[in-house]
């Protein structure tokens, strides 16, 4: 069986936003807003969903690692290699 390749990436959210939104790419974080509220799951819920459109991939290679309750999160992504997500944030028109 062939391992997909898997990167790990450190996202701060901040929930309660007008919009979702990468905000920018700083010290080796990736800062998002999200529309969602930190209620009972529902910004986790929206950061993998909104994640997945950003990257263009599954939301099923996308998983919150560490930080399910706090807004620095640890996200695995499989299928994406590192070049791959800095050549996407690079062409990303950040905020």
């Amino acid at each position: 069986m062939i391992q997909k390749e898997q990167i790990r990436i450190v996202v701060h959210v901040q929930p309660n936003a007008n919009e979702n939104k990468v905000t920018g790419f700083r010290d080796g974080i990736l800062r998002v807003r999200l529309a969602a509220p930190p209620i009972k799951g529902k910004a986790n819920q929206e950061l993998v969903k909104f994640l997945s459109s950003f990257l263009g991939i599954s939301k099923s290679n996308l998983s919150i690692e560490k930080g399910v309750t706090s807004k620095r999160k640890t996200v695995a992504i499989k299928g994406l290699g590192q070049d791959q997500l800095f050549r996407l944030l690079g062409d990303a028109k950040l905020a």
